[in-house]
């Protein structure tokens, strides 16, 4: 049986929240919009993790886990083969840069809430933190 969400995860989730309904926000003027809108707004969803059942909660997050995975890939490769950038480059000028960033984020965060939605008790959900 899962845990009760301490306020900390409470407070991150809706930051997290708000970030990625931002960023599907501002993806409306982009020219691959399609790509990004639904990948934003399942990592909203998933944050706002208190309206939505838990069931349905993991299937977003796979669903925005995946796609993430594909666009931060997606990404790589052009980054890779058409704009020649490095690949530790964090000049947020380019938007192949910001694409990778937030695919990225999006991915650690799927990622985080699928291993805290897990019911499997895993050595993961017993962190002693020393208090």
């Amino acid at each position: 049986m899962a845990e009760e969400p301490t306020k900390v995860f409470r407070l991150c989730s809706l930051l997290m929240s708000c970030l990625f309904a931002y960023s599907a926000a501002v993806q409306l003027n982009d020219p691959d919009w399609y790509l990004w809108i639904p990948l934003y707004t399942s990592a909203s969803a998933v944050n706002l993790q208190f309206i939505i059942t838990i069931s349905t909660r993991r299937k977003l997050a796979k669903f925005g886990f995946c796609v993430g995975l594909f666009l931060f890939f997606k990404v790589m490769i052009e980054q890779y083969y058409y704009v020649g950038s490095e690949f530790w480059s964090l000049d947020l000028n380019e938007r192949i840069v910001r694409e990778k960033l937030g695919s990225g984020i999006v991915v650690i965060s799927m990622f985080l809430h699928l291993q805290s939605s897990s019911s499997s008790s895993s050595a993961i959900n017993k962190v002693d933190f020393g208090g």
